[in-house]
């Protein structure tokens, strides 16, 4: 039996909530971006990419959020569009808010990072006044990402959007997502994502942000991943991911089974939009009625095939295309039932 149960009468499948954005990639590799020349633009933002991996997997994707009134907020609107994303609960800033841009810097094979321009950022001024409680009534899923909670009155507007998904039986699934500009303390990060994380159904995060979700010392053995677990799942969330990057990650269920999950071996292009990858086709698994293992097995392969390309967005695949590459790699054996109190 699947963990979660949908109401097959909602016509939307899922809407991600939080911010869009614009990811500027470098057309030459291998160098430190003050080398760059020329980009290539492409929609970024982690909510904005699983909804984008969401359609491309063939669900109905809306989106809920704020970009800039310029050709920037343009572009958005119509990169949704042309893959048929719902963008009716897309408000356009009226205080000459920007689109957050990032900066991608890929400077060796094995090395990448990014550069962050997020000052009056556009995707915070989404309001409770513009949550739509019908729109979220008619979705499966409401996806919050956790940089949507760092500052007002977007951190209002997702509580809002749950309450109304938690009134209609909409699942909530909390994408940690902690990025650390914009927020003003440790505490503060604690406080908002602990409250997201009670509310949710399905919450996915690395062990770092599960640390300050819990205000912990990052690396404070104190407390275990399935002691984390235990206590979301009481407050009744049915799945925790917790991710340890090379290590791979643990899923732990409500019917009390666990899951270690390791990477398939690829050739890394960059380090971003794995995670993205990841929650959309895990998403996807939960929609199809999967068990846990199935879902993992497709996240993970969608995330190595992101990894391994240029862009996030774009690099999107169907689940025709990820089902070859996993069928490919047969002899990678990449899901593991575990022990529950198994450590990393």
């Amino acid at each position: 039996m699947a963990l979660l149960e949908f109401d097959k009468s909602k016509p939307m499948d899922i809407i991600p909530m939080g911010r869009a954005a614009i990811d500027f990639n470098p057309n030459e590799l291998n160098r430190t971006l003050d080398q760059v020349r020329t980009f290539t633009m492409y929609l970024g933002g982690s909510p904005a990419n699983i909804a984008v991996g969401m359609a491309a997997l063939g669900k109905k994707s809306g989106f809920i959020g704020a970009v800039s009134d310029d050709q920037f907020g343009t572009f958005i609107e119509n990169f949704f569009k042309n893959r048929n994303i719902d963008t009716s609960q897309i408000i356009r800033a009226k205080n000459g808010e920007k689109l957050g841009l990032t900066f991608t810097e890929i400077s060796s094979p094995t090395d990448s990072q990014i550069l962050m321009y997020r000052n009056m950022a556009a995707d915070f001024a989404v309001s409770p006044e513009d949550i739509s409680e019908e729109y979220i009534k008619n979705s499966k899923i409401l996806l919050v990402s956790g940089t949507a909670l760092a500052a007002s009155p977007s951190r209002e507007a997702c509580f809002m959007a749950i309450r109304y998904a938690k009134k209609h039986n909409t699942k909530v699934i909390f994408d940690i997502d902690y990025r650390p500009y914009n927020w003003k303390s440790l505490s503060e990060v604690s406080i908002y994502y602990s409250l997201a994380a009670q509310m949710s159904d399905v919450i996915m995060g690395s062990r770092e942000e599960f640390d300050l979700t819990e205000n912990l010392q990052y690396g404070n053995n104190s407390v275990s991943d399935y002691e984390i677990a235990d206590k979301y799942i009481a407050l009744g969330n049915k799945i925790v991911i917790i991710k340890h990057g090379k290590k791979g990650s643990v899923a732990y269920g409500a019917d009390g089974k666990a899951y270690k999950v390791n990477s398939y071996k690829v050739k890394l292009l960059k380090s971003f939009g794995g995670g993205d990858a990841y929650g959309s086709a895990f998403i996807y698994g939960l929609l199809e009625h999967w068990e846990l293992p199935e879902c993992l097995r497709h996240a993970t392969a969608h995330a190595a095939m992101v990894v391994a390309s240029h862009s996030c967005s774009e690099a999107m695949q169907d689940i025709v295309s990820i089902d070859k590459f996993i069928n490919e790699r047969k002899d990678e054996q990449v899901i593991t039932p575990v022990d529950w109190k198994v450590v990393l």
